[in-house]
C-alpha cells in the first residue's frame, strides 16, 4: 500500500517553499560510508543539538506514533541514530490472524511487518517506488530503455494490449514515471480500508500484471496526476522486459552492490514478478545510502552509478502542482519521487514516502538526509513524522533562512 497524495501535502511546506535556502559550506570533501557510516555530532555538523534532542523526546513520548528508527545524516556523517523496540506494542495492536490470510500483504502479520521475519530489514512500502526509479534510470542509461519519451504500452503487447486505442498508443514511459498514465485507479475518497480499492484487489490477485493492464485508460496520458500503485508494477515489468533481468537481480548488480547494500528483501507476486509498488525491505542505514546517492547526483565515491541527468529530473517537479486549482503552492512529483518543497522549478527537498510512516527526505542545499521508519496504522497521532523534517530538523540547521529571515 502507499501514502496518498492528500496525506503527503504538508501545510508546513508552503512557507518553506518560498524560503531562500542557503547551504552551509563544508570545507572537507564528502564523507562516504564503507561498511558503516562515519559518525559525527550535530554541533560539529552545524545542527542545533537541542532541537534534535527535543524531537527525540517527543518520539519517546509517543507523540509521533510508533517510530522504529530515526536517522539523520549531514555531510555524509551520522549525527542522530535512534531506534525503538515496539514489539510488545505491535503485538497488542495486531488484528486476529487467519492462517489462510495473504500473509505478505497482511499488514498486521508480525512475520512480515514492520520487519521481515525478525531481521533488521524494515518494510518500506511506497518508498520502493523511488528505489525502483533509480534502477529504472540505470537501465535507461545503459540503453536498454530508449528514453522516457518511448511508448510505454508496447512492452505489454503479450498481455493483449490493444495498441489501436489512442490513449494507450500515446502514453509514454514518462507518463508512467510521473503518475500521469491515464489508467483509472482509485475513486476520490476511496481508502485502503475499502476492500474494493484497486491496490487491495491488486495485492490479493494472482496475476498482477494482468490486473493492471486490464484497467481502463479513462484519461488522456500526460494530462492529470493520479497516484497509482499499479503503474509502478508496470514500470518494474518494463525493466524486466528491457533488460532480461528481474528487477531485484538488476538492482542488486547495478545499484545495491555498488553502493554497499548487501542485505535486502523484496516481495515476489504469485506470478513471480517483483513487487515494485511497495515490496522492498531495507535497513535504515542502507535506505540512507539511496538518499546519499541521489544527493551526490548519482555518483558514489568516484564511481558513476546513475546519470546526474536522471537524478536531477527524477527529483525535480516534473509535475509541479499535484492539486491544480488551489490558491497556494503544492507538492510536486518527479520520476517516482515526491518534491514537497520547490521554488520556481528548483528542488529544495525531495523525498520517498511510504505507508505506515516510511520517509527518506533529502535537502540537497543543506547536505542533509533524514530517514524515518515506523508502523502507525491503527491509531491517531498528535504529530506527523513526515512533517518533522520540515518543521523541526531543517530549522535547526545553521544558515537556514526562514521566510523574512
Amino acid at each position: 500500500m502507499s501514502t496518498s497524495p492528500a496525506i503527503l501535502r504538508l501545510t508546513t511546506l508552503l512557507t518553506l517553499a518560498a524560503a531562500p535556502a542557503t547551504a552551509q559550506q563544508t570545507p572537507d570533501l564528502p564523507s562516504w560510508p564503507g561498511e558503516e557510516w562515519p559518525v559525527s555530532t550535530p554541533e560539529a555538523e552545524g545542527v542545533d543539538p537541542s532541537a534534535i534532542d527535543a524531537l527525540v523526546a517527543d518520539i519517546d513520548a509517543g507523540h509521533y506514533g510508533l517510530i522504529d528508527h530515526f536517522l539523520l545524516i549531514r555531510n555524509g556523517r551520522v549525527i542522530a541514530d535512534h531506534e525503538w523496540d515496539h514489539g510488545e506494542r505491535y503485538a497488542e495492536l495486531l488484528l486476529e490472524q487467519d492462517d489462510t490470510a495473504n500473509h505478505q500483504y497482511n499488514y498486521d502479520h508480525p512475520a512480515w511487518h514492520p520487519y521481515h521475519r525478525d531481521t533488521g530489514l524494515h518494510s518500506l512500502q511506497s518508498v520502493t517506488k523511488s528505489v525502483l526509479s533509480v534502477a529504472f534510470g540505470i537501465a535507461v542509461d545503459a540503453g536498454h530503455i530508449p528514453g522516457v519519451e518511448a511508448p510505454a504500452w508496447p512492452y505489454f503487447e503479450a498481455y493483449g494490449v490493444d495498441m489501436l486505442q489512442p490513449r494507450r498508443a500515446s502514453a509514454t514511459v514518462e507518463d508512467f514515471l510521473t503518475m500521469r498514465s491515464g489508467i483509472d485507479w482509485a475513486r476520490p475518497g476511496q481508502t485502503y480500508e475499502d476492500g474494493t480499492h484497486p491496490t487491495v484487489e491488486l495485492e490479493s490477485s494472482d496475476a498482477w500484471i494482468e490486473y493492471v493492464v486490464g484497467r481502463p485508460v479513462g484519461t488522456d496520458p500526460g494530462t492529470r496526476f493520479d497516484y497509482n500503485d499499479g503503474v509502478s508494477v508496470l514500470l518494474g515489468k518494463i525493466v524486466r522486459e528491457a533488460t532480461g533481468r528481474r528487477v531485484d537481480a538488476w538492482a542488486e548488480e547495478h545499484l545495491f552492490g555498488p553502493i554497499g547494500i548487501d542485505e535486502y528483501y523484496w516481495k515476489l507476486t504469485p506470478g513471480g514478478e517483483v513487487d515494485t509498488e511497495g515490496g522492498l525491505y531495507l535497513a535504515a542505514h542502507d535506505l540512507a545510502r539511496i538518499g546519499y546517492l541521489m544527493l551526490r547526483e548519482g555518483e558514489w565515491d568516484g564511481e558513476r552509478i546513475v546519470s546526474g541527468q536522471w537524478v536531477r529530473v527524477s527529483t525535480s517537479p516534473v509535475v509541479p502542482d499535484l492539486n491544480p486549482g488551489n490558491d497556494r503552492p503544492d507538492a510536486g512529483y518527479g520520476y517516482q519521487w515526491w518534491v514537497p518543497v520547490h521554488d520556481g522549478g528548483r528542488t529544495r527537498v525531495f523525498s520517498a514516502n511510504g505507508y505506515g510512516g516510511q520517509f527518506l527526505q533529502v535537502a540537497p542545499e543543506y547536505d542533509l538526509i533524514s530517514v524515518f521508519n515506523g508502523w502507525t496504522l491503527h491509531q491517531r497521532v498528535e504529530k506527523y513524522s513526515g512533517a518533522a523534517f520540515h518543521e523541526r530538523i531543517l530549522p535547526a540547521v545553521s544558515g537556514f533562512e526562514a521566510p523574512g529571515g
